[in-house]
């Protein structure tokens, strides 16, 4: 699985950063971070709810 985000489409709004802070972080710059590109499989059900909570539907899951 690879966590793949459309920077031109993210507002670093933070909403994946509250529901998976080992995957998403939101820094004082104001962007957003992946630090986990390619998280471990038993993280995917939170993945896929980033990707559908995300305000704007900048997070997409690849596999």
């Amino acid at each position: 699985m690879k966590v793949v985000v459309d920077y031109d489409l993210c507002e670093s709004n933070a909403v994946c950063m509250g529901i998976l802070p080992e995957v998403f972080e939101v820094r004082d710059d104001d962007f957003l971070y992946v630090l986990q590109e390619n998280p471990p499989e038993d993280l995917r059900p939170k993945v896929e709810e980033c990707a559908r909570r995300c305000p704007k539907q900048a997070i997409s899951v690849e596999d």
